[in-house]
C-alpha cells in the first residue's frame, strides 16, 4: 500500500487514492475512515503533481510566449523536480527503517508519511493556480502576456506565506532574466527576438518609415514610461546607425557593449524600478557620446527646429503672405478659365477640382516669390534654400497625415480632435497641408507626429492670418471704398455720379463697419497667438534648447537625442494646447467665423464687378441682355446683409466660447501646465514656461456696444 501511495504521489495515479463510492467500500477493504482522509490528502497532492507535469510540458512546448514557456519550464524543472526527489527522500527513509517514519514492528504510520508532504500541499496548489493563470485567455482572446505573469508573480511575493513567496521569488527571476535578455538583444544590437516577438513590447511598424512602437500592454509594471521610451530610443538609434553603414560609429558602439552589458548584469532580482531606470539611463548616455553626438551634433538639430518655427508657426511672414497670395490668384485663375463668375454662391468654392500637380506649383510659386523679394545684392539665404529642397505641400487625399502618437500632454481624445481638424480645408477648399520630408538622422529627434502636429498648428495659423489678408485687401479696392467729391461748378452728370456714389457707400455702411470689427478680431486673437504663446513658449524651449554659454563651454553638458525628441514633443503639445487647438468649443465657432469671411470677401468683390458693369451701362451704353445686374446687385445685397449678421454671431460665439474656457477649472489647470511635469523627470529636463491666459486675450477684444446694438441690423 505504501509502495502504491509513493508512486501515486510520483505522477502515476492509482485507483487506491481515488474517493470510493459509498463508505461501505471502504469498510470492505479494510480502511478506516481516518485513513480515508489521509488518502484523500495523498490523492489531492497526487492529482496536482500529474497535472503540473502534464500541464507545465504543454505551456513549455507551445505558448507563444517565451516568458510564458521558461516559466512553465522552471516549474517542472525545478519544483517538480524537488517534489519528486522529497518522495525519493521519504522511500529511502523507509527503507532504511529510519526511526522518524518507520515505528516498532516496522510498522510505518500513515500520518508520518503524509506528514512528510504536508508543506508540499499549498506550493502544489500554488503553482497550479500559477499554471491556470498562464494557460487562461485575456479578454481579447489572445494568450497570457509575459509582462502579466511578471506583475502577478511580484505580487504573490507579498502572500505573506513564506514558502509560497520563495517559490514565486525562483519564478520572478526565471521570468525578469528572460525578459532581460529580450531587453539587452534590443538595447544593445537593436534586435527584436526571433521568437514570441508579439509579447515584447517593441513592435515593428510596417511601411516606407520604418518605426518602432511601444505597446504598453506588455510592459511590466515596474518599467516607467520614462524608460520605456529610452529603450525604444536607443533601439531605433543602433538601427539607425546600421542603416547609415558608418563605419566609425558602429565600431564604436559595438566598443560599448560590454560596457553596457556590464550595466544590465549588475541587476539583482526581482529587479528594482530604480535600478533598471539608472541602467537603462547609463546605456543611453553611453550611447549619446560615444555615436550620437557625432552622427547628429546640436546645430543640426536646432536649425531643422528653427526652420519649422519659422516657416509652420509663421515666424516668417512673408511666406504666409506669399502663399495665401498664390493660393487665392490660383483659385481666381481656374474660375476665369471656367467662365464661372457665380461668386453668390457660398458652396461655389467646393466645386472646384484642385489637383496634387497644380497645389505644389503654388508652393514653387511661393519660393519664386520669396527668393524675388531677396534683392539682386542680398546675402545668400541658407535656410530659405533648406526650406525649398524639404517642403512640401499636398492634398491629404494624396498622402495621408501620419498617426498622432499620444502620451503626456496629448491624450486620446485630443488626438481625435487635431486629426479631424477642418482648417486644412481654408486654403484650397480642399484637405492641403504642408509636410517636411525630414532628412536622416534628425529623424531620431523629431518623429512623424512631431511633424504632424506642425501641420495641424500651420493650417491653424494659416488659416487666421489668411483671413485677415484677405480682409485688409479690400481696403485696397479704391473705387468700392472713396470716392472723390466733384468740384463746384460740375455737370448734370457729376451730380449723378456723385448720388450714385454716396447711395452706395450707404449701402456698404455696415458692411465696412463689420469687416472694420473682423479685422480687429482677427488682429488681436493673431498677435495674442504669435506675441504670448508661440514667441514665448519658442524662447523658453530654444534657450534651454541652446543656453547662454557659461565662462567655461566644455563644462556645459549637451542633451542627449533622446530627452532633445522628448523635450521637443513637450513643446509641441504644449503650444498644441495653449493655441487652443483641442478646444473644439473654440475652434468650431472660429472656423465658422472664417467661412463667413471668406463669404463676406467674395460678395465685395462679385459687388465691385457689378458696380462695375452698371457704371459701363449707364454710362457708356455697354448693354447685357443676358444679365439683369439691378437684380443680381439687390441679391448680392441681401446675401451681404445675411453674412454680416452671421459673422457677428460668429464673433459673439467666439468671444463667448473664450469667456467660458476663462472660467473653466479643468481647462484652467491643463493651461498652467498640470500633467507635463511628472516625478520621472530627469534633472535639467525641459519644462515648458507659463504664459499669459485667455483673460489676456479677453480684455482685447472689448468691442463696447457694437455686439450688443441691434439697430444696424434693422
Amino acid at each position: 500500500m505504501l509502495h502504491e501511495i509513493l508512486l501515486s504521489l510520483s505522477g502515476h495515479p492509482s485507483p487506491l487514492l481515488r474517493t470510493p463510492p459509498s463508505p461501505e467500500a471502504d469498510a470492505s477493504a479494510g480502511i478506516t475512515p481516518p485513513e480515508r482522509q489521509l488518502l484523500t490528502s495523498a490523492g489531492h497532492i497526487s492529482d496536482l503533481h500529474t497535472k503540473l507535469i502534464a500541464y507545465s510540458a504543454e505551456v513549455s512546448t507551445r505558448h507563444p510566449s517565451t516568458i510564458c514557456r521558461a516559466v512553465a519550464t522552471a516549474i517542472n524543472s525545478t519544483h517538480l523536480a524537488a517534489f519528486q526527489r522529497k518522495v525519493l527522500q521519504v522511500e529511502e527513509s523507509i527503507l532504511k527503517n529510519d526511526p522518524d517514519l518507520v515505528g516498532a514492528y516496522n510498522i510505518v504510520p500513515l500520518t508520518a508519511v503524509m506528514g512528510e508532504f504536508q508543506q508540499w500541499t499549498r506550493r502544489l496548489e500554488w503553482l497550479w493556480d500559477t499554471i491556470q493563470f498562464i494557460m487562461a485567455s485575456n479578454e481579447d482572446g489572445s494568450a497570457c502576456r509575459g509582462s502579466t505573469l511578471i506583475d502577478r508573480l511580484r505580487d504573490e511575493l507579498q502572500s505573506g506565506y513564506q514558502d509560497v513567496a520563495a517559490t514565486a521569488e525562483s519564478l520572478v527571476k526565471v521570468a525578469e532574466t528572460t525578459w532581460l535578455k529580450q531587453v539587452s538583444a534590443w538595447v544593445l544590437y537593436g534586435r527584436l527576438p526571433s521568437f514570441g516577438g508579439g509579447d515584447f513590447f517593441v513592435q515593428k511598424i510596417q511601411g516606407p518609415p520604418e518605426d518602432y512602437i511601444c505597446v504598453e500592454n506588455c510592459l511590466p509594471s515596474f518599467v516607467t514610461g520614462a524608460t520605456a521610451a529610452s529603450m525604444i530610443f536607443i533601439g531605433k538609434s543602433l538601427n539607425h546607425v546600421r542603416a547609415m553603414n558608418s563605419t566609425n560609429s558602429s565600431s564604436g558602439g559595438l566598443a560599448h557593449v560590454s560596457a553596457k552589458l556590464h550595466e544590465l548584469s549588475t541587476l539583482t532580482f526581482p529587479l528594482e524600478s530604480s535600478d533598471f531606470s539608472k541602467a537603462i539611463k547609463a546605456i543611453r548616455v553611453s550611447l549619446s557620446q560615444n555615436t550620437l553626438q557625432r552622427m547628429l551634433p546640436l546645430a543640426k538639430v536646432s536649425e531643422m527646429v528653427q526652420l519649422l518655427r519659422d516657416f509652420f508657426l509663421l515666424g516668417r511672414g512673408e511666406f504666409a503672405m506669399a502663399l495665401t497670395h498664390e493660393a487665392d490668384e490660383k483659385i481666381r485663375n481656374r474660375w476665369r478659365r471656367a467662365g464661372n463668375l457665380a461668386y453668390e454662391k457660398d458652396d461655389s468654392l467646393k466645386n472646384i477640382t484642385v489637383k496634387d500637380g497644380e497645389v505644389a506649383a503654388v508652393l514653387n510659386r511661393t519660393w519664386a516669390v520669396l527668393v524675388s523679394m531677396q534683392g539682386q545684392h542680398a546675402d545668400e539665404d541658407d535656410q530659405l534654400e533648406l526650406a525649398r529642397k524639404l517642403i512640401q505641400l499636398h492634398l491629404t487625399k494624396s498622402k495621408p497625415p501620419a498617426a498622432l502618437v499620444t502620451g503626456r500632454g496629448l491624450d486620446v481624445e485630443a488626438a481625435n480632435i487635431l486629426a479631424t481638424s477642418p482648417f486644412r480645408n481654408m486654403l484650397f477648399s480642399v484637405p492641403a497641408m504642408l509636410s517636411l520630408d525630414l532628412p536622416s538622422p534628425l529623424d531620431m529627434v523629431i518623429s512623424p507626429s512631431d511633424l504632424q502636429l506642425y501641420s495641424s498648428m500651420n493650417a491653424y495659423l494659416l488659416s487666421l492670418r489668411r483671413a485677415h489678408i484677405r480682409l485688409t485687401d479690400l481696403w485696397k479696392i479704391t473705387s468700392l471704398r472713396r470716392h472723390y467729391p466733384s468740384p463746384r461748378g460740375a455737370s448734370d452728370h457729376a451730380v449723378t455720379l456723385r448720388e450714385r456714389w454716396s447711395d452706395r457707400a450707404w449701402l456698404l455702411r455696415s458692411t465696412w463697419t463689420t469687416a472694420s470689427a473682423a479685422i480687429f478680431f482677427l488682429a488681436e486673437t493673431e498677435a495674442f497667438f504669435q506675441t504670448e504663446v508661440v514667441k514665448t513658449l519658442w524662447d523658453n524651449f530654444h534657450s534651454w534648447l541652446i543656453p547662454p554659454q557659461p565662462h567655461h563651454p566644455s563644462q556645459t553638458p549637451t542633451h542627449d537625442p533622446q530627452t532633445l525628441s522628448t523635450a521637443h514633443t513637450l513643446y509641441l503639445r504644449t503650444l498644441t494646447h495653449r493655441l487652443l487647438l483641442t478646444q473644439p468649443s473654440f475652434t468650431s465657432p472660429l472656423y465658422i467665423l472664417l467661412q463667413h469671411i471668406d463669404h463676406l470677401v467674395t460678395h465685395l468683390h462679385r459687388l465691385h464687378s457689378l458696380f462695375t458693369s452698371l457704371d459701363l451701362e449707364h454710362d457708356a451704353g455697354v448693354v447685357d441682355a443676358f444679365v439683369d445686374l439691378d437684380r443680381e446687385q439687390s441679391q448680392v445685397f441681401s446675401s451681404l446683409h445675411n453674412i454680416q449678421l452671421k459673422l457677428k454671431q460668429g464673433i459673439e460665439s467666439v468671444v463667448s466660447a473664450l469667456r467660458n474656457l476663462e472660467s473653466d477649472s479643468e481647462f484652467l489647470a491643463e493651461w498652467d501646465g498640470q500633467g507635463l511635469v511628472d516625478d520621472e523627470n530627469e534633472e535639467g529636463a525641459y519644462v515648458p514656461c507659463r504664459v499669459g491666459g485667455v483673460d489676456r486675450l479677453l480684455m482685447k477684444l472689448d468691442f463696447g456696444s457694437w455686439l450688443g446694438g441691434k439697430a444696424w441690423e434693422e
